[in-house]
């Protein structure tokens, strides 16, 4: 006779909920090399880094598939807004958790939680009706990979900074209060314990700030000017790669339409990576 085990069932429905996941993403990427197959196959993979420009439309024999100024124009964007948002976002959560009343740290929380909550259009048109006009008066046109860089620095630091928190708040009071007990300073004992401690889950928040700004599109496509070049500048125009899907996946047909599936394979590496990369530092030792 069957007889009803609240552990076992427990378990069996956590395991399918696991599987699940993994189904949902090598279906994912699944059907990301199954579209894009035809392509690298008609066009060959060295012609999306070798061609001369990006003029997909034509088809194999006229057209042409680079990629790499997109790809440049993801990876400088991103960078960017990580070197902004990455010690603003750390440096607010440090000052929330030690140097603010706790009052003050609480309505901070509250503040960078609804930030964090905020649609990226709103990001985006905020850029588009504020930021961009500023920045063209000094660097026109206004629209561009700086412009991309700071809307994208804003949108990351409330996740960067809630991750932070998370992490200071996961440290035992003991490592800091017995490091002020035997006379160091608050921001000694902030640089030398408290961050050696939480390393792991600041590198853990910066990972996914990261992730984040790579696959941000609307925001960046309203700001960035979408302009398939290398920039010569920080006020150059560029376009992304999810930007590029999002303008031309409504009209693509044929290897421009397989071309697309391949930027998105290539999002989905480089979220590969930087998933990967989270792994191997949350696996790192702390020291105290």
């Amino acid at each position: 006779m069957f007889r009803f085990r609240p552990d076992t069932v427990l378990h069996w429905t956590l395991r399918s909920c696991g599987l699940f996941t993994v189904a949902v993403v090598l279906m994912i990427l699944g059907f990301l090399l199954l579209e894009s197959l035809p392509t690298l196959q008609h066009v060959g993979a060295g012609r999306f880094f070798s061609d001369a420009s990006w003029h997909p439309a034509a088809g194999a024999e006229q057209g042409t598939f680079n990629l790499v100024p997109m790809i440049v124009a993801t990876l400088l964007t991103t960078l960017g807004a990580v070197l902004v948002a990455a010690p603003l976002g750390i440096g607010s959560a440090l000052f929330a958790h030690f140097y603010a009343p706790r009052l003050l740290g609480r309505a901070y929380g509250k503040i960078i939680e609804l930030l964090a909550g905020i649609p990226s259009v709103v990001y985006g048109l905020w850029g588009l009706t504020t930021l961009v006009p500023l920045v063209a008066q000094w660097q026109p046109p206004g629209a561009s990979l700086f412009t991309a860089t700071m809307i994208l620095a804003i949108m990351i630091l409330p996740t960067i900074a809630l991750f932070a928190g998370a992490a200071f708040e996961s440290l035992p009071p003991e490592h800091w209060q017995a490091a002020e007990a035997l006379g160091l300073s608050r921001g000694r004992t902030v640089i030398s314990v408290v961050l050696p401690a939480a390393r792991s889950g600041l590198f853990t928040a910066i990972i996914l700030g990261t992730g984040r700004a790579v696959g941000e599109t609307m925001a960046v496509l309203m700001v960035a000017g979408n302009v398939v070049q290398n920039p010569s500048g920080l006020f150059q125009p560029v376009r992304t790669i999810t930007a590029n899907i999002a303008l031309e996946m409504a009209y693509a047909m044929g290897d421009h339409r397989g071309a697309l599936f391949v930027c998105g394979l290539i999002l989905m590496g480089m979220v590969i990576v930087l998933v990967s990369i989270a792994e191997w530092g949350s696996r790192s030792p702390v020291h105290a």
